[in-house]
């Protein structure tokens, strides 16, 4: 008995990981000896040729054979023993293909590892979205697959997959993957109408003095209060904002390395603004004021544009201007000067605000209950599953087994376009209940001993009136 305990101590759980990830154009080597030349981008690199080219071509065999009995809608995932692959084709004949393995159970037996593949654990909703941002993420930094042929042909292309992807795919977080990764929804901030309007003033005067700035978006503590920027543009900008760009400059805030360019101003506003792209001090003639082009409205007109994002204490605060020349050290200077006092005023505004929201929410003791809402029309989320532990990651404060359920309830839903409510009996003491309801999702998790369905039912009621007593949820 004691030794089977000790060899079930052994059980170890290996996370998903990603195998490989490459996109290729089947148009570019279409003759036998060239099918090299259809691989645009392949990671891990060190893979040898043979290989890649294999393996490129036994994803092109599956996506044209799934054709034949879908033409409109080839594969999306293909379920293997020890892995899953996931294809995208975000423009004509361009292929993402990303290959994740199986979460593993590793055990010992006679003192040898055994490995058991987790088949059914993955989503295939949640990876193919997370496919999907990969594309969204690429277009944000350096426009479609297409321009880069525009400019400069395959070599272009390759190049700029390259340098983007090469960085991006360490930040990819498998392990930790869930339901929000399918929503890529936006959290906003609550304001009162009168702190709202002032800043939509603010935003109104400060777009009219500095005339190069085309669109404004402002947040406050990773939320978004305005944004003048079209909404699929604003959600990607959005992710890269709250899990790239925000804890990049976080980590040296905490650390109190992080001190005001300058303390005083004229007419003794303190204000301690500052460039998180661009200009690292603005007294500093020399000062370089590289800004990073995003690419806007790919789908219509095409716009390029230079992304400045000024922060003032807790209110990170973005803009982007059109002209094609980045802006000049000048116009820095000017920017700071009419931003930064203003800000500063605004952020005691919100953060009197926020402190006020927290003490109505933290009035009340620990719920029973924990609830990941998204809406579909403005894209806004709210979660109280996910606490954001490390900057880059989101992670989830309940068992995955309940993350898992989550995701299959939202796999029903979108199957149906009718509303629609599923109450789950899970592990021990878990109900969990999913509402769909006029392009709104609600999830709820509940941890209750000895209740019945019916309590259930009163229990996410009573949540409704409390959370979201100005939204209407059919029952």
């Amino acid at each position: 008995m004691a030794a089977a305990a000790g060899a079930a101590g052994q059980e170890k759980q290996l996370a998903p990981t990603l195998l490989s990830f490459f996109i290729y154009n089947p148009k570019l080597g279409p003759k036998e000896g060239e099918e090299e030349k259809k691989i645009l981008f392949y990671h891990p690199n060190e893979v040898e040729k043979n290989e890649k080219i294999r393996n490129v071509g036994l994803c092109e065999a599956i996506v044209q054979f799934t054709r034949t009995f879908s033409p409109t809608k080839p594969a999306k995932s293909l379920h293997t023993q020890k892995n899953r692959q996931f294809f995208h084709e975000p423009e004509e004949n361009f292929w993402m293909v990303m290959v994740v393995r199986n979460p593993i159970i590793e055990k010992h037996k006679d003192g040898k590892p055994v490995y058991e593949y987790q088949e059914e654990e993955l989503l295939d909703k949640v990876y193919s979205s997370v496919l999907q941002q990969c594309y969204s993420m690429y277009k944000l930094f350096n426009g479609t697959f297409l321009k880069a042929m525009e400019d400069g042909g395959v070599k272009v292309l390759k190049e700029r997959l390259e340098k983007f992807f090469h960085r991006y795919l360490q930040t990819l977080h498998l392990q930790s993957c869930d339901l929000l990764d399918v929503f890529c929804g936006i959290s906003f901030f609550p304001l009162d109408k009168m702190t709202y309007l002032k800043i939509q003033s603010f935003i109104n005067r400060m777009e009219e003095s500095l005339n190069i700035v085309k669109y404004t978006a402002f947040l406050y503590n990773d939320q978004l209060i305005w944004s003048g920027l079209e909404q699929d543009d604003m959600r990607i900008l959005y992710k890269y904002l709250t899990t790239s760009l925000f804890p990049r400059h976080m980590e040296p805030e905490l650390a109190g390395r992080d001190s005001p360019i300058r303390a005083e101003m004229p007419g003794n506003l303190q204000h301690y603004g500052r460039f998180l792209t661009g200009p690292l001090n603005l007294n500093d003639p020399e000062t370089k004021c590289r800004f990073p082009k995003i690419f806007v409205n790919t789908d219509d007109t095409y716009e390029e544009l230079h992304l400045i994002v000024y922060k003032n204490l807790t209110s990170p605060f973005s803009l982007r201007d059109t002209a094609s020349i980045p802006p000049t050290l000048e116009f820095c200077r000017k920017l700071d000067s009419i931003v930064g006092p203003q800000l500063t005023v605004l952020a005691s505004d919100i953060c009197e605000q926020y402190n006020i929201n927290k003490r109505i929410s933290g009035a009340e003791k620990e719920p029973q209950f924990k609830f990941i809402y998204f809406n579909h029309m403005n894209l806004a989320e709210k979660s109280t599953i996910h606490m954001r532990k490390t900057p880059s990651v989101s992670l989830a404060s309940v068992h995955p087994d309940l993350m898992k359920i989550l995701g299959d309830i939202n796999s029903d839903f979108s199957r149906v376009d009718e509303d629609e409510e599923i109450i789950v009996k899970a592990m021990s003491d878990y109900w969990v209940v999913g509402k769909k309801s006029d392009q709104r999702e609600l999830y709820v998790i509940l941890n209750q001993k000895n209740v019945n369905l019916i309590e259930v039912n009163e229990e996410v009621k009573k949540l409704c009136a409390t959370q979201f007593n100005n939204i209407f949820f059919l029952d």
